[in-house]
C-alpha cells in the first residue's frame, strides 16, 4: 500500500489518530486493486467480504428494479465504501458497488480486518469511530434525500 499511503494516511487521521505501528499494520494488510470503469466491486446478491478505500476514481452504489438502475450513493476519492449490512451479517447484498471511472482502491478482507481488531486495540477503536462516521453519513444522506428535490440532488452531485 505504499503508493496509496499519503491519501490513506490523511483519511485515517480524519477518523482517528493511530500510532505509526497501527498505521503500518493496517496499511500492510490491504491489497491494492486497479479498477476500470464499470468494474464491479460488489454485485447485488453476493456476500460482501471487503471494505474498500478509494485512492483515486469514483464508485456508485445502485440496484436494479428490472427496468432501470437506481443510484443510491456516490463515493469519491479518499473515502471508504462497503456494504456494512452484508459484511457484518453475512447476508446477500441488496445493491451493487461499481467503479464509475477507472482508479485504484485499497481492499481489506473481512476476516483479516477482524483479526486486526483483535490484534490492535487502536485499530479496533478506529473501526468503531469509522462506524460512527458511517452512521452519521447515512443519517445525513437520508436527511438530504428527504429535504431536497430530485433536481437539487442532481445539481448537488454534479
Amino acid at each position: 500500500m505504499q503508493n496509496m499511503a499519503p491519501r490513506l494516511l490523511e483519511s485515517l487521521a480524519r477518523i482517528a489518530p493511530l500510532s505509526r505501528e497501527a498505521i503500518d499494520l493496517f496499511t500492510d494488510s490491504a491489497q491494492v486493486q486497479v479498477v476500470k470503469k464499470g468494474n464491479s466491486l460488489l454485485a447485488e446478491g453476493q456476500h460482501c467480504h471487503h471494505i474498500w478505500f478509494i485512492e483515486n476514481g469514483a464508485c456508485r452504489a445502485f440496484y436494479s428494479n428490472g427496468i432501470k438502475e437506481i443510484n443510491t450513493g456516490f463515493f469519491f476519492e479518499n473515502t471508504f465504501v462497503t456494504n456494512l449490512k452484508s459484511l457484518r451479517n453475512n447476508e446477500p447484498s441488496g445493491y451493487n458497488i461499481q467503479a464509475m471511472e477507472g482508479g485504484v482502491v485499497g481492499r481489506w478482507q473481512k476476516e483479516g480486518l477482524f483479526q486486526l481488531y483483535r490484534q490492535s486495540p487502536e485499530i479496533a477503536a478506529f473501526g468503531r469511530q469509522w462506524l460512527e462516521q458511517l452512521l452519521i453519513a447515512q443519517e445525513t444522506h437520508t436527511h438530504w434525500l428527504k429535504k431536497n428535490s430530485p433536481e437539487e440532488r442532481y445539481l448537488s452531485v454534479l
